[in-house]
């Protein structure tokens, strides 16, 4: 069966890195599988969204659809989205067969996240320029029950990708 792992946390908590590692581990052993980031796809598929709650919801369930889509065609797909409301992640959820969504909570204080944020998010954000960003004006709600939290800031990126292929079938 194949999968949808959906990394959910802050923006430089380290969603996009895990995932782009994992799918090359996962494709260095024959395993087809695909990251649909937050970031992409803001500037194709959603680009006609914007950041109020109801437009990250339809970011979140348009990005659930896909993924749905892409696993039944045999592709594990690795999501790489803020996805700040526990009720959306909770449909996408509700998309998958049991067993098949695998939530990672990626977490990391927001002063570690804003000293690796490289896109100077943050930065805009205290000034202003970014209305809505999640843990400064929007909120985040955490996982209560992840199937998997990780600690970016304690724990290294091998040791990450470890526990999270310790998960797969």
């Amino acid at each position: 069966m194949n999968n949808c792992i959906w990394f959910t946390g802050l923006s430089g908590a380290g969603k996009s890195t895990l995932a782009f590692a994992l799918q090359q581990d996962l494709s260095a052993c024959g395993v087809n599988a695909y990251v649909l980031d937050g970031d992409v796809l803001r500037t194709g598929l959603n680009n006609d969204l914007g950041f109020s709650p109801e437009d990250r919801a339809e970011n979140v369930r348009r990005v659930g659809e896909v993924a749905k889509l892409m696993t039944d065609a045999g592709v594990t797909v690795l999501v790489a989205l803020i996805s700040p409301y526990r009720a959306d992640r909770d449909k996408a959820r509700k998309l998958f067969a049991p067993g098949q969504f695998i939530e990672v909570f990626v977490d990391a204080p927001l002063l570690t996240c804003i000293k690796r944020d490289v896109k100077g998010l943050y930065a805009k954000a205290q000034r202003g320029e970014v209305p809505g960003m999640t843990a400064m004006t929007s909120p985040y709600e955490a996982p209560l029950n992840p199937d998997l939290h990780l600690h970016t800031d304690l724990v290294p990126l091998a040791q990450c990708l470890a526990q999270i292929k310790a998960l797969l079938p």
